[in-house]
């Protein structure tokens, strides 16, 4: 994964939006930040659950570790993008996105 694969994936959301914070990246949905980019580009977060982040954890430990400190205790989670699949990355964006209290948009047959 590279950061534009991020990008694709935060702003396919319904309602994600990108903003930037602390000279970063950030997308948005409802006002609230679900994930950003890092500066560096190699790595992004998403923000977790404490349990959703242990499973990714557990699951993918390569690619996902908690942030420093009180933002990763509190489920802020780190996210290599040379290490974790579209799938995966997917996943864990779609949960950071419904904490925003986005929803789907329900589909009209």
């Amino acid at each position: 994964m590279k950061a534009k694969d991020f990008r694709r994936i935060a702003l396919g959301l319904s309602g994600a939006i990108e903003k930037e914070h602390m000279g970063h990246p950030d997308f948005r949905a409802n006002g609230r930040i679900f994930a950003t980019l890092h500066a560096d580009l190699t790595s992004g977060m998403v923000k977790l659950t404490p349990d959703e982040q242990t499973t990714f954890m557990r699951a993918n430990p390569t690619a996902f570790s908690p942030e420093a400190g009180a933002w990763g205790r509190s489920g802020c989670t780190r996210v290599r993008l040379d290490a974790v699949d579209e799938e995966t990355l997917g996943e864990a964006m779609t949960l950071a996105w419904k904490h925003t209290g986005a929803t789907r948009k329900a589909r009209k047959n």
